[in-house]
């Protein structure tokens, strides 16, 4: 059970705070409600530039990372198609820096012409080296709008177009951050060996005077659900043929979501998963294969993957991986069902004991609508049974429901 306390300030931030004695350390999360799927889709990327440009310099505040470093503290930041987050740890008696530094990058950044420039060259160059340039690397580029035609979800969080970070204004810079970077869009976490009421005079101290701001309000126009198998084939210059399948399932809070998960854990999560079993070790069809889940807020997908051996077609791999899938809903036995549970389990307790992934879940499932969710979320899988694992293989995995890449190699 992780216990925690709640309360709000006059402008709507959100605050929550856990105590963990058994740690010296803090952690603090601070969770902005904005990711790709917010964006304008002709100035897409926006939501992670930020990532980079919070750390450009504050109001009042020339340099982030220099002043953490010196009271002991490391940082680091993540962007979704559904959130950025940003977090830090220290020593917890040096919890205050954090307060200061964190609270002056939400009042307001320095919005100078040399750090757009700087942090403009940093994504558009991560953009070519990571999608452009690396084998395989452009598979979400083309694999999301092969999945999605409505949903914001069509585009990945590096944007459709390096184009579209090469053109942002300092006025598009500024909009984008006084729109969704407010206190009255963020959520913030306090993990470790800190006390709630210091925490409460910390937050009206440092964040109590920040102002509300109108938060842009963007229709997210909802995935209609697939009816028909939908195909593309790439060819690259890339050492093996790849294969993906992507199934739509539903959002993060869906009563079948984590069934779904289990359910890819069952056919690729690791050596002794079905896929990897059958199509690896036995029949050498791959080099490698997996399964997993993309954890989206609104419809999500089920991914298969997997890099094919030398002369083997997409044809047969693909009837190969299908012929698993629907074994699945067949032959699967408790015994088999309850092993994948209890890794379940045990990653997610392994994951709960670092104060960091504490703050980082209840930011997230206070977004979600209720913190305390954090302490059902092992119960939910721990309910998960073989009816359910029937019935929804049956219910997702098929063909009709199915975005399908072949990734050819080619050489140059």
């Amino acid at each position: 059970m992780i216990v925690f306390d709640r309360f709000v300030l006059n402008n709507e931030l959100r605050i929550i705070v856990h105590r963990d004695k058994t740690t010296p350390l803090a952690a603090v999360n601070i969770l902005y409600q904005v990711g790709a799927r917010n964006e304008n889709p002709e100035r897409t990327g926006f939501a992670h530039l930020f990532e980079h440009l919070m750390f450009g310099g504050s109001a009042n505040i020339p340099c982030y990372d220099e002043p953490l470093q010196w009271v002991g503290g490391e940082n680091n930041a993540f962007t979704t198609n559904d959130i950025t987050n940003y977090h830090l740890t220290l020593p917890a008696e040096n919890i205050e820096t954090a307060f200061w530094l964190e609270s002056d990058r939400m009042l307001s950044l320095a919005f100078t012409e040399k750090s757009l420039e700087v942090q403009r060259s940093v994504v558009i160059e991560e953009f070519r080296q990571r999608y452009l340039n690396q084998p395989y690397g452009d598979v979400w580029l083309h694999l999301r709008p092969l999945a999605y035609k409505v949903h914001p979800y069509r585009w990945a969080t590096i944007g459709i177009s390096e184009k579209h970070i090469a053109e942002a204004t300092m006025k598009d810079v500024k909009d984008f951050f006084f729109s969704w970077y407010a206190p009255n869009n963020a959520i913030m976490v306090v993990a470790g060996n800190v006390q709630t009421h210091e925490i409460i005079k910390l937050s009206q101290k440092w964040f109590g005077g920040i102002p509300k701001r109108n938060i842009s309000k963007i229709k997210i126009l909802q995935e209609p659900e697939q009816t028909k198998t939908r195909r593309l084939v790439l060819e690259r210059p890339v050492p093996m043929d790849a294969l993906y399948i992507a199934f739509q399932m539903p959002g993060r809070m869906h009563n079948d979501y984590k069934p779904l998960d289990i359910i890819s854990d069952l056919l690729g999560n690791g050596k002794s998963s079905r896929l990897f079993r059958t199509l690896v070790m036995e029949k050498k069809i791959f080099g490698d294969i997996e399964a997993y889940i993309t954890g989206s807020i609104d419809t999500g997908l089920l991914i298969v993957e997997g890099r094919l051996n030398p002369g083997i077609s997409f044809e047969s791999s693909e009837n190969a991986v299908f012929e698993i899938l629907n074994e699945l809903s067949l032959n699967l036995t408790e015994t088999e069902l309850q092993k994948v549970k209890n890794k379940a389990e045990a990653a997610l307790i392994f994951n709960y004991m670092d104060i960091l992934n504490k703050a980082t879940s209840l930011a997230f499932f206070e977004m979600m609508g209720d913190a305390s969710l954090i302490n059902s979320e092992l119960e939910g899988y721990q309910k998960v049974t073989l009816k359910d694992i029937k019935v929804l293989s049956k219910k997702y995995i098929r063909k009709e429901n199915a975005s399908i890449l072949y990734y050819k190699s080619i050489t140059k």
